[in-house]
């Protein structure tokens, strides 16, 4: 277990390293740059400032086009890089080399560098700030996930093509086919301005991540109460299953003590994505509830053209996505070995 255990970890670097890549060459690819949308500054201004978060580098400028150095107004530098595109593409690529070891080197420090909009912000602060409300929202979620689907999908199974069956099933097709875009609003008319149960919007206490917590982790429930039920079928049919029936346990501790822990593989197989997807796929949500998360930063972010807080997003988003994979991986390896020496 311990051998599978460091593969599993060891083998997050490289996936990390490869997002982190990919992330990076997207954001530099991107038009337009982060001090664009500026009101219009003194060319050595702009300079200064494209110097200061490695958006320029002068040794690269001096190697390949020097005149860049006078600080050039944009209309001139436009000018000079149609002129020289050969050695404008170099200079651009020699650019990104240098900014990419400097994020990297920061990176591995746990340094995510400065804000690009807001300058006397680190990132670090927007991601210490925004973290757990993401987390929390996050949990919140999982925990109706896990009580409305498992309960679903387990008296689905023991109630087999019963009309219990029957309307769990269907309200799991109901979950999966309604956006969240859509049931988040219905939900606020509903029980925030019509019946004035739970506040519409923010995030200052339990009663607020009722409708946002629901609203996320209704589509998990669906598929949790879905896999629930299949792997419950597949397990109660098993011969150990009837011999425990023959020894005249009731249907309860069958279920609780020996068909449960075959039938919830496919769940916990499930609860890695599940998990990762509900940290990373609270944007909307954050929207619709006004709530100060990861989600939103990330929206700020990408029209702000903030580059360094939008790939920190991204970075942070991935490694709860692996991470949680990575937990999946070793909780499906102790409770199936299988799994292990199949690796």
């Amino acid at each position: 277990m311990g051998r599978y255990a460091l593969r599993r970890i060891l083998g997050i670097v490289p996936v990390l390293l490869v997002i982190f890549t990919l992330s990076f060459v997207l954001m530099r690819a991107a038009p337009g740059g982060p001090f664009d949308a500026e009101k219009p500054v003194p060319a050595e201004v702009k300079r200064n400032l494209e110097l200061k978060y490695h958006l320029r580098e002068p040794w690269c400028e001096a190697r390949f086009l020097p005149a860049l150095a006078q600080g050039l107004e944009p209309a001139a530098e436009r000018a000079l890089r149609a002129e020289n595109a050969a050695a404008s593409l170099a200079e651009k690529f020699c650019t990104g080399a240098f900014q990419y070891g400097w994020m990297l080197a920061n990176y591995t420090t746990g340094d995510f560098g400065p804000s690009y909009k807001y300058k006397d912000r680190s990132v670090n602060e927007f991601i210490a700030a925004g973290l757990p409300v993401t987390i929390q929202l996050g949990l919140v979620a999982m925990c109706f996930a896990l009580l409305i689907g498992l309960g679903a999908g387990l008296l689905a199974a023991i109630k087999h093509n019963a009309w219990e069956d029957h309307a769990a099933m269907g309200a799991a097709l109901l979950g999966i086919s309604i956006p969240n875009f859509v049931l988040g609003p219905v939900l606020i008319l509903v029980f925030s301005l019509t019946l004035m149960w739970l506040p519409p919007a923010r995030w200052d206490g339990w009663q607020y991540m009722i409708l946002p917590g629901f609203t996320l982790g209704s589509v998990y429930a669906a598929y949790i109460a879905r896999l629930t039920r299949g792997g419950m079928l597949e397990v109660i049919r098993q011969d150990y299953i009837r011999t425990a029936r023959a020894k005249g346990l009731s249907e309860r501790l069958v279920i609780l003590r020996h068909a449960m822990r075959g039938g919830m593989l496919p769940v916990i197989s499930y609860l890695g994505p599940a998990l990762a997807g509900l940290f990373t796929g609270s944007i909307v949500i954050e929207r619709i509830f006004n709530i100060p998360g990861m989600g939103r930063y990330f929206v700020d972010a990408a029209l702000n053209r903030d580059i360094t807080l939008a790939m920190a997003v991204v970075v942070v988003n991935a490694i709860f996505l692996l991470v949680a994979n990575l937990l999946v991986d070793l909780g499906l390896g102790l409770l199936d070995p299988r799994v292990r020496y199949d690796e």
